[in-house]
């Protein structure tokens, strides 16, 4: 295997898959022609090598795009870096909408386009009405999903304890201990989940945590509820019913706290009562038509964008195929990347919300008086990104090639199936929690770094390098640095990945859910009384 990849053809600049020594020269097609560079300083792996002279102020190319600027000339063999490559991004921007064909073809699968191997581009999918070989056999796949009564399916059948306010986190988590004892049948787990919000918030900043409290109660994944207020709150119970809707009494059940002589024990017995209508639900085959699987990246670093993220890319085109849904979110971290989004929306309407998108999160930082493009983290720039433009073109291949067919806002549950664009910020835990919250029964996590925590759903860990793999076995759930690290092939890996997926919808646990981990986080932005 060669040590480095160039991704795309007009690309300056390679990524080193291993150290590139200094003095050591690699052998890369530049402009039509052969060329071997000698790197001028060790390129550590992850980074980026120029492989032409780049003059100061011009634009350094990767993934065949922009992203950024020369500081200062840049030689042919010199690490490119944050040292001298500098973001090319502004403000508020004007958009228009060029609409692009979908890559996939209606009805198939990817898989049939240019394969990623060391030293060449990254497959991208079919090209435009290709024909693509099936996964997995038949059309229709199942997996073992719980079917409800309001129609919707779940991938778990736990028990969810939702405190109103985080006055009784402590409570909440003591009945769940206590509770669990009872669990029996089909009834995987009491969880709660605490939260240090519900009260002492004001205006849209409340309204997000009613929000998102109401959409975690009617997430299928619970097939029981016991909503735990304390009674002074602002968000208490009674405000929090609207935001509710109509519920299955079987199914939802709530206590105050303040009301009770020993709200620990009279919780238990009502989820005693919940276990016993849960462990009625039995697994049985679901489409996976019905399946909703959210996209993550965090900790990302400089193969984020060459194996875990495009893997992901190519694993919604599988499932958006077969009539699912996949959610991508974290839009400051589209910048850079988001007419690649806002031109394969599937109307103008779509491209329209889309810029709303972006540009609000952008009005979001400026209200605040922070720098909107405060961005890659320490971790990234260690990893190998050097700019937003770097990090977000890495991001985005996760939303493959399929057209936008939705746009949600934070806390908005997804309607249309296809590929949705989510509002909700970088943050791992928050923008996890808000794929939840918008109907994801699993979220695909992509790392360069690892990270250990969970969100409310089964959240599956997809390493960019075997290295982080191998190190961190009880973090990692699938290995996607096998595409460079042992040249296994684009479409083989995204079907295995899609497998996989499956046997978690049919109960497989991840290894946060086998660690015992469950985290949830609101999106906070409003002042606190």
């Amino acid at each position: 295997m060669q040590n480095f990849i160039k991704i795309n053809d007009n690309d300056n600049v390679v990524v080193a898959l291993s150290a590139i020594p200094q003095g050591e020269a690699v052998t890369v097609e530049v402009s039509g022609q052969e060329r071997r560079v000698t790197a001028r300083e060790e390129i550590p792996a992850g980074h980026k090598m120029a492989v032409c002279d780049i003059p100061a102020g011009g634009e350094v190319l990767k993934y065949g795009y922009r992203i950024g600027n020369a500081k200062e000339e840049i030689s042919a063999g010199a690490w490119v870096h944050t040292h001298n490559v500098g973001t090319a991004l502004g403000d508020l921007l004007e958009y228009s909408y060029e609409p692009v064909a979908a890559v996939m073809s209606a009805g198939s699968e990817p898989g049939a386009g240019a394969e990623m191997s060391a030293g060449s581009e990254p497959g991208s999918g079919t090209e435009a009405g290709q024909a693509a070989p099936k996964s997995g056999g038949a059309q229709n796949v199942t997996f073992m999903g719980f079917n409800r009564p309001d129609g919707k399916v779940g991938v778990r059948n736990e028990i969810w304890i939702i405190p109103t306010v985080g006055c009784v986190n402590n409570v909440a988590t003591a009945i769940a201990r206590q509770a669990g004892a009872f669990v029996r049948g089909t009834v995987e787990e009491v969880i709660a989940f605490p939260h240090p919000y519900g009260c002492s918030q004001m205006g849209e900043d409340q309204e997000y945590t009613r929000t998102i409290l109401a959409d975690l109660i009617n997430h299928p994944n619970a097939g029981g509820v016991l909503v735990l207020g304390l009674g002074c709150e602002n968000s208490n119970i009674g405000e929090l019913m609207p935001y509710i809707g109509d519920y299955d009494e079987n199914r939802v059940k709530f206590l105050v706290a303040q009301e009770c002589e020993d709200e620990i024990a009279e919780a238990v017995e009502i989820i005693r009562g919940l276990i016993d209508y849960v462990a009625g639900f039995e697994r049985e085959p679901v489409s996976v038509e019905k399946l909703v699987v959210g996209m993550k990246c965090g900790g990302s670093d400089g193969l984020s964008g060459i194996t875990a993220n495009p893997l992901v890319g190519r694993f919604s085109d599988i499932l958006i195929s077969r009539g699912g849904t996949t959610i991508l979110t974290e839009v400051p971290e589209m910048f850079g990347a988001e007419t690649i989004l806002m031109n394969r929306c599937a109307n103008e309407e779509l491209f329209h919300k889309t810029v709303d998108l972006i540009n609000d999160f952008k009005q979001y930082f400026k209200s605040h008086n922070q720098t909107i493009y405060e961005n890659p983290s320490p971790g990234n720039k260690k990893g190998g990104i050097s700019t937003l433009e770097d990090k977000s073109l890495g991001c985005t291949q996760k939303s493959g090639s399929a057209l936008v067919k939705g746009v949600l806002q934070y806390g908005e549950r997804v309607q249309t199936p296809g590929l949705n664009l989510l509002s909700a910020p970088g943050n791992d835990l928050v923008a996890s929690t808000a794929l939840a919250a918008a109907g994801a029964h699993i979220v695909l996590f992509t790392t360069g770094r690892g990270t250990p925590f969970a969100s409310p759903v089964p959240t599956v860990k997809i390493s960019t390098n075997s290295g982080l793999a191998g190190r961190k076995a009880n973090w990692i759930d699938f290995d996607a640095g096998v595409l460079v690290e042992d040249d296994r092939s684009m479409a083989e890996e995204a079907r295995n990945l899609f497998d996989y997926v499956v046997e978690v919808a049919s109960g497989r646990q991840v290894c946060s859910e086998a660690a015992g981990f469950h985290d949830m986080a609101i999106f906070k932005q409003g002042v606190t009384l």
